[in-house]
């Protein structure tokens, strides 16, 4: 099984970026796929979770700025930053979740400079 990430990077508060995370690999049915992140020195936090068919959900800090979105067909996972400061800084982790198994990402660093 793999995830592989891309789209982190260092930018200015008030810019954009847009992650990807491409699962291959998993044999067994997709439930769920999500983004966390975790700072320095703090805990890992959900991000924004998209489940199979039902509704997006997103931490307060990031509502109105970040979005979710998944292709079932390339079992792909997307999330667009837009409007980022700098406490959005953290390593960003993507995370797939089937009935038996969770998997993760090796992380993406996320770095927004004031």
């Amino acid at each position: 099984v793999q995830l592989v990430e891309s789209g982190g990077g260092l930018v200015q508060a008030g810019g954009s970026l847009k992650l990807s995370c491409a699962a291959s690999g998993i044999i067994f049915r997709i439930n769920a796929m999500g983004w966390y992140r975790q700072a320095s020195g703090k805990q890992r936090e959900l991000v924004a979770g998209i489940p199979s068919g039902g509704s997006t959900n997103y931490a307060d800090s990031v509502k109105g700025r970040f979005t979710i979105s998944r292709d079932n067909a390339k079992n792909t996972v997307y999330l667009q930053m837009n409007s980022l400061k700098p406490e959005d800084t953290a390593v960003y982790y993507c995370n797939v979740k089937t009935g038996a198994y969770d998997y993760w990402g090796q992380g993406t660093q996320v770095t927004v400079s004031s």
